[in-house]
C-alpha cells in the first residue's frame, strides 16, 4: 500500500469505529476548550470581523447582546473591532454550529464523547420551532426569552436527565432511525422519538422531584429537530477522530460562513480550503422567492462529512415534501456519493439500497476524478432572518482542487490563506 492508501485506511477505520455517547449538558463556559467570558463562536472558516455580513453578522451581535458583552449594536461592533470581544470559529473549539452557529459562554451545550477514541465534541441546543431564532440571524425579545429558557430550564433539566441515565449511546439510535425514515440532517423525526424513549426513565425520576421542569422538558422534546443537534455533536466527534492522519486525503470537515464554503483534510492540519458560496437548490416556503435567500453560515453539514444527511437521502423519501426533488432524484444523488467515498459504514445502512452502508470517507481525488460534488441537505435562511425553505447544496469544486494541490506539495503543509485556498 502507498502511504496515502494506508493513511486513508486508518481514517476510515476511525470513522467507522466511532462510538458517540451523550454524557452531559453544561454551559459552554464550563466544558468547551478555550471558551472565555468574552468569546463568541460562529460557523464557517474564520473571517475578519469586518467581512461578516447580513444574518451571520446580526447573529454574532445578538450573541454579544444576549451575553451582556455589549450594551447595543454599535458597542458590540466597536468591541469586535478592538478585540474586547473575541470571535472564533466553532470547529477550533470542538463545536459545530447550525446556520450562524452562535455560542456564548452561558449557553448550554450537548457534550458527546467518542468512547472509541476518547475525544469530545459539542453542539448547542435547538432553539425551538419559532422561525425567529438566533442561529437564523434574528435577535429580539422573543429570541432572548427562548435563549433564557434554554439556559435556565431546558439545559439544566436535560443535563440532569442525561447524567441520571448514565449517558445515552447514540450509535444505536442513529442506526435505527435510518431504518425508520430519517437521514439525520433535514429529517430527524424518528431519531428524536427514539432519543426521548431512552431519556424517559430518568425523566420520570426528574418528574418526581421537579414536575414542572419535567413537563417543560417533555414539551421541548416534542420538536422533531431536537435530535439534529445531538447528531451534529456525534458527527463532530466521529470526524475529529479521523483528523490529523499524516498523508490522508479524506475530508474531515465541511462548513460555510456568510461568504465562503470550506473543507478541511485529515492530513493537511487546520487549513481551510475555501471557495465562494455556491447557490442552493431550494424549495421555498409559500410567499418567498430566490431573491429572499441569504447565506449566513452552517456546520450541520458535518453530518454529510461522515455519511449522513445528503449521503443517506434514500433513507428519507419523505423529504420530498420538505425540500423538493423526487424519489428517483434522491436515489441518483445518493448512489453518486459512493463514487467519491472510500467505504461503506458497517452499521449505518439504507434499507432501500438493500441495506447498503452509507458512503463514508469523502476523498479529494475521487471527487476530482469523478467530477461529482458532495451533496448536503440544508435549511435555507431568509434576508430578513428566519427559515424560508430547505434544499440541497453542492460543495464547490475549487475547494477540492486547492486541497489536491496542497497534498502534492513535498511538505504536505499548505501555506495558509493562499489565493488558491480561498478560491479566488
Amino acid at each position: 500500500m502507498t502511504d496515502r492508501t494506508a493513511a486513508n485506511a486508518e481514517v476510515i477505520a476511525r470513522l467507522c469505529a466511532a462510538d458517540p455517547v451523550l454524557v452531559d449538558v453544561r454551559p459552554a463556559g464550563e466544558v468547551v476548550p478555550g471558551m472565555t467570558r468574552n468569546t463568541i463562536l460562529t460557523s464557517g472558516p474564520p473571517l475578519p470581523w469586518g467581512e461578516y455580513v447580513g444574518g451571520q453578522r446580526a447573529a454574532i451581535i445578538g450573541g454579544a447582546l444576549f451575553e451582556g458583552l455589549a450594551i447595543d449594536q454599535i458597542d458590540a461592533d466597536r468591541k469586535m473591532r478592538d478585540g474586547h470581544i473575541r470571535l472564533a470559529p466553532c470547529h477550533d473549539h470542538g463545536c459545530v454550529g447550525s446556520l450562524a452557529g452562535i455560542y456564548t459562554t452561558s449557553m448550554p451545550v450537548l457534550v458527546v464523547e467518542n468512547r472509541a477514541a476518547g475525544n469530545r465534541g459539542f453542539c448547542n441546543l435547538f432553539e425551538g420551532p419559532s422561525p425567529a431564532r438566533l442561529n437564523y440571524g434574528v435577535y429580539n425579545d422573543e429570541v432572548r426569552r427562548s435563549l433564557v429558557h434554554l439556559q435556565d430550564v431546558i439545559g439544566p433539566a436535560l443535563g440532569e436527565v442525561v447524567r441520571t441515565a448514565g449517558g445515552i449511546p447514540l450509535r444505536p439510535i442513529m442506526r435505527r432511525a435510518l431504518h425508520m425514515g430519517d437521514e439525520l440532517h433535514s429529517r430527524n423525526a424518528a431519531a428524536t422519538l427514539l432519543f426521548g424513549r431512552e431519556l424517559f426513565p430518568a425523566l420520570l425520576a426528574l418528574a418526581t422531584n421537579r414536575p414542572e421542569s419535567a413537563r417543560q422538558l417533555l414539551t421541548y422534546l416534542g420538536s422533531d429537530y431536537v435530535f439534529l443537534r445531538v447528531a451534529m455533536a456525534a458527527s463532530k466527534v466521529t470526524a475529529d477522530a479521523g483528523h490529523g492522519i499524516d498523508g490522508s486525503s479524506v475530508v474531515t470537515a465541511m462548513a460555510f460562513s456568510c461568504r465562503e464554503f470550506g473543507i478541511r483534510i485529515s492530513g493537511l492540519g487546520e487549513t481551510w480550503f475555501r471557495a465562494p458560496m455556491p447557490r442552493v437548490e431550494a424549495k421555498l416556503f409559500p410567499g418567498f422567492t430566490a431573491e429572499d435567500v441569504e447565506c449566513m453560515g452552517g456546520e450541520s453539514i458535518i453530518n454529510e462529512t461522515v455519511g449522513l444527511g445528503g449521503f443517506a437521502q434514500t433513507a428519507a423519501f419523505a423529504l420530498q415534501e420538505y425540500q423538493g426533488g423526487s424519489p428517483d432524484e434522491m436515489v441518483a444523488m445518493n448512489r453518486a456519493m459512493y463514487q467519491i467515498t472510500l467505504a461503506e459504514h458497517p452499521e449505518f445502512k439504507i434499507p432501500y439500497l438493500g441495506f447498503r452502508g452509507v458512503p463514508v470517507g469523502i476523498e479529494v481525488h475521487r471527487v476530482l476524478d469523478a467530477g461529482i460534488l458532495p451533496v448536503m441537505d440544508i435549511g435555507v435562511a431568509g434576508r430578513k432572518g428566519g427559515q424560508i425553505g430547505a434544499g440541497v447544496l453542492r460543495a464547490p469544486m475549487e475547494c477540492f482542487r486547492a486541497a489536491a494541490a496542497a497534498l502534492e506539495r513535498p511538505s504536505r503543509s499548505p501555506a495558509p490563506h493562499t489565493a488558491a485556498e480561498r478560491g479566488t
